[in-house]
């Protein structure tokens, strides 16, 4: 089989990455891909937003399935024209994708399939936003509307805080048309964990659990960003909490929006946070979480083409899903002044002295001069494994530590709640 996987950061690489493993593929497309990607895939110079351009490209090379990668191209409808034109591809269709492409969309969603998630107030006009907020008078979460690189929700600790954000997002409009509405909505306590499900709209199977950093700086400081690491498994994530997530936050949803006549087929990914009165939904997202594929994929057995295609044909309910009962750990090595400005064209060293069982997972390389340099702002996910979290941790910093390009940046903490909370329980 021919696979093209649209998109070209960490996720896409550890996709590709997996995919090259199964014996059903004998040629693997990226578009565009990065630096690192070209080591295991043919990499085609074609945005993952250049819907109708991948189509055809999909249709010349008769390629047998497209795996989409990030939200953008999913949310603008390519499932949709792919399959028009009889192409076969993993991932939800445009209206299904409504659950990360618009707060509004999914929070209605929630709130009428009776979803635990945060109380929320919804504003189309900043000076009613500000008024709210105001009234408020304290914590909250201002969430921009539409899509933002993961950067669209500010957390703020305070009525000031909240007013800036409120200001950034609809009047500065800093994420562009994804400002025009906003979310304004309650600040829950607990821990958060992502969870993500395969599902053909009838069947859901979960993969297992891992939890993302998004803050830029040990413990959790500085800004949001794309997310600087992960771990899996999340000791969080209880077998009883597994249970309330499955009936009621994963089987409402996909069971919801299928008598809403919409039928969500690919990978939906539950950002929670686990309340001391159980799960709640920060978010949805229609695709695969980054950097939370790069300790999930890795540690799936099963035949990731496999399970794919059973998702596409609607036989889900076929398939198991085999785990690697060691844990995974990712560091996600950024450049320095990320996530504002930075510099690229960083030249990457290091990476031929890292041990065999250290996955390199590209988000921002390129090939300049045969030399591997720096071109964007989260550059590698390196991956390491071990028995326990703690052994993991050890692995992958072992790694990281040999790798090097100027201003390299990377938080020093990652999966520091597993390890307290191991410490707790000794």
């Amino acid at each position: 089989m021919k696979v093209l996987v649209v998109g070209g950061g960490g996720r896409e690489h550890t996709l590709v990455w997996k995919l090259k493993q199964s014996s059903h593929v004998d040629k693997i497309y990226c578009a565009p891909g990065n630096g690192g990607i070209a080591q295991d895939a043919e990499c085609v110079p074609l945005a993952a937003e250049d819907l109708h351009g991948l189509a055809d490209f999909a249709q010349e090379k008769r390629i047998d399935l497209t795996v989409v990668g990030p939200e953008a191209p999913l949310t603008a409808g390519i499932v949709d024209i792919f399959k028009s034109r009889g192409l076969k591809v993993f991932g939800p269709d445009a209206k299904a994708a409504c659950l990360e492409g618009s707060k509004v969309f999914a929070k209605e969603k929630m709130t009428r399939y009776g979803v635990p998630t945060a109380a929320y107030r919804v504003f189309y006009d900043a000076a009613a936003a500000l008024e709210f907020v105001r009234e408020l008078n304290g914590p909250c979460v201002v969430k921009a509307d539409g899509l933002a690189a993961g950067k669209g929700v500010i957390i703020a600790k305070n009525r000031a805080e909240a007013e800036q954000a409120v200001r950034l997002i609809m009047e500065e409009r800093a994420f562009g048309d994804a400002g025009k509405a906003v979310v304004v909505e309650q600040l829950l306590k607990g821990e958060e964990v992502s969870v993500l499900a395969f599902t053909d709209g009838k069947t859901i199977k979960t993969l297992a659990a891992s939890q993302d950093h998004k803050r830029v700086f040990d413990g959790d400081e500085g800004p949001n960003t794309g997310g600087m690491g992960a771990y899996s498994p999340a000791p969080v994530y209880t077998s009883e909490l597994h249970e309330k997530t499955v009936k009621d936050i994963l089987e409402p949803v996909i069971y919801g929006l299928a008598d809403d006549g919409i039928k969500y087929k690919g990978v939906i990914y539950a950002g929670l946070m686990v309340t001391s009165e159980g799960p709640y939904v920060l978010e949805f997202n229609c695709r695969f979480g980054d950097p939370e594929t790069q300790v999930v994929v890795p540690r799936l057995k099963s035949d990731l083409l496999e399970v794919m295609n059973a998702v596409i044909e609607e036989r889900l309910d076929e398939v198991e899903l085999e785990w690697d009962p060691r844990a995974a750990v990712c560091v996600v090595a950024a450049s320095g002044g990320y996530p504002g400005a930075y510099e690229k064209g960083k030249v990457i060293t290091g990476l031929d002295e890292l041990p065999p069982d250290i996955l390199v997972f590209h988000a921002g390389t390129a090939l300049s001069n045969g030399k591997l340099v720096t071109s964007g702002g989260r550059v590698l996910g390196i991956t390491g494994f071990g028995a326990t979290i703690e052994d993991a941790v050890k692995r992958v910093y072992s790694g990281v530590e040999r790798i090097h390009f100027e201003g390299i940046h990377y938080r020093r903490d990652i999966a520091h709640r597993a390890l307290k909370r191991g410490m707790l329980n000794d």
